[in-house]
């Protein structure tokens, strides 16, 4: 998607400010934290990270901005919709931490049909926990995904050797299992997983998790949203078609966010298809972690985050905050 920086900016349509924040806001987030604001003037948008939403465990805030890039990737695309181009500045005033980016409309330009496939795709895509139908991806799938990722200067590797997939495991068992006994774990997830019945626009909802944190065959070992509280009311099984690791080539805030729109574009082309992802940000939580994970599987970059591909025929998108709640004045 191109940003034509040179090409003078355009008034935000009137009345429109609200469905483009609507549409950014469908963005996937960390448990479902959505840790962003924006604020509306009469010539661009600006998108700010929340750091009351951002999670104990998240001591750096690398997981908050990889949630604030897929945000970010989504006021692009709902810019798109207007047949507008983005114009992003990323980081545009260094000395204001929370201000991740600006986002004006450029030139004139019709909207192409991929476009308008992923647009179509942001009310139904979600995050899947459950069990996935046994059934392969769609033929060329997996490549389109890659070069979503490279166009938002991230990688995706894919993990389709069973030695490289074992050593993943076992990884990600180890930090999860390490994540039991930790207290700033254990406490984001008491607060951002919602009991059955709750009516919450934030959150993980029990519909959406797993009554157990163990691994099935073929699947990697998931954060433990339970709790032995017999919440959860997913039935796990079913392995996933695929497995990837989302890279940045390098390690900082600007990287965070580009996965995070990386993220959300190969999200949205994969639920166009009517493929949806586990995502797996527990495992990486740590820079030790991040760093082992990237020795032993000979990553090529950065890990931020795994995730898991397949079909399901259960479709359950979680609730999101109104925009009158991520607008700020």
């Amino acid at each position: 998607m191109p940003d034509p920086a040179s090409r003078e900016s355009v008034p935000i349509p009137p009345g429109k400010a609200d469905e483009l924040i609507s549409m950014a806001a469908r963005a996937p987030s960390i448990l479902n934290t959505q840790p962003w604001r924006f604020r509306v003037g009469t010539h661009d948008i600006e998108l700010y990270a929340d750091p009351a939403r951002r999670l104990r465990a998240d001591t750096r805030g690398r997981e908050m901005l990889i949630s604030c890039g897929a945000a970010l990737y989504g006021l692009r695309l709902a810019i798109r919709s207007t047949g507008y181009q983005p114009v992003v500045q990323l980081l545009p005033e260094p000395g204001r931490h929370t201000l991740l980016a600006r986002v004006s409309l450029g030139g004139r330009m019709p909207l192409a049909a991929a476009e308008r496939k992923l647009i179509e795709a942001l009310p139904h895509r979600y995050t899947h926990r459950g069990p996935f139908a046994p059934v392969p991806l769609p033929a060329g799938l997996l490549i389109g995904l890659q070069h979503d990722a490279v166009a938002e200067h991230a990688g995706l590797e894919l993990i389709d050797r069973p030695a490289a997939y074992t050593q993943l495991a076992n990884l990600v068992a180890q930090e999860v299992r390490r994540s039991r006994s930790d207290a700033q774990a254990l406490a984001d997830t008491r607060q951002w997983v919602r009991l059955p019945g709750s009516a919450a626009r934030d959150g993980v909802p029990a519909s959406a998790i797993a009554r157990q944190g163990r691994a099935e065959p073929g699947r990697l070992t998931q954060r433990d949203l339970d709790l032995g509280r017999d919440i959860g009311l997913l039935q796990p099984g079913g392995p996933p078609a695929a497995t990837a690791v989302l890279l940045t080539s390098a390690d900082t805030h600007q990287d965070w966010l580009r996965a995070g729109q990386a993220l959300h574009r190969l999200l949205a082309h994969a639920a166009s298809s009517w493929v949806f992802a586990n995502l797996y940000s527990q495992p990486l939580e740590s820079p030790s972690a991040r760093a082992l994970i990237r020795s032993r599987l000979g990553l090529p970059g950065a890990p931020q985050l795994i995730l898991q591909f397949g079909r399901t025929a259960a479709i359950r998108a979680t609730a999101r905050r109104p925009p009158g709640e991520v607008t700020q004045h």
